[in-house]
């Protein structure tokens, strides 16, 4: 079975970095794949945060576009996402999800057929 494991989680001061770590087995990312970050603030609803798959695109939501970054290390089986001056309504947990095939504009949850369980960042003002 396919795995994704997230780290790199932790509570940083509101204008600190942070990068997230997500290595999976039982799947080669060097094939054909979309993976991506999602993330889910108390109390509101999970939402995409930055993609990127094997065609080398990538996309992000507008609400971290210039300040995250997600990039892959196929020889590792990672993708990681840097997040860099982070604010107090960027808590949440952090999921990192994949599903064969090219990431779409609009690419949700319930499409990804691979899920991590998540890793909190937590961003004190």
């Amino acid at each position: 079975d396919v795995q994704l494991v997230e780290s790199g989680g932790g509570s940083v001061q509101s204008g600190e970095s942070l990068e997230l770590s997500c290595t999976a087995s039982g799947y080669r990312l060097s094939d054909s794949y979309c993976l991506s970050w999602f993330r889910q603030p108390p109390g509101k609803e999970r939402e995409a945060v930055a993609g990127t798959d094997s065609d080398e695109n990538t996309n992000y939501a507008a609400s971290v576009k210039g300040r995250f970054t997600i990039s892959k290390d196929d020889a590792k089986n990672t993708v990681y996402l840097q997040m860099a001056s982070l604010k107090p309504e960027y808590t949440a947990m952090y999921y990192c999800a994949a599903r064969a095939g090219i990431c779409g504009r609009n690419d949700n949850w319930s499409q990804m057929k691979f899920r991590g369980q998540g890793t909190q960042v937590t961003v004190s003002s």
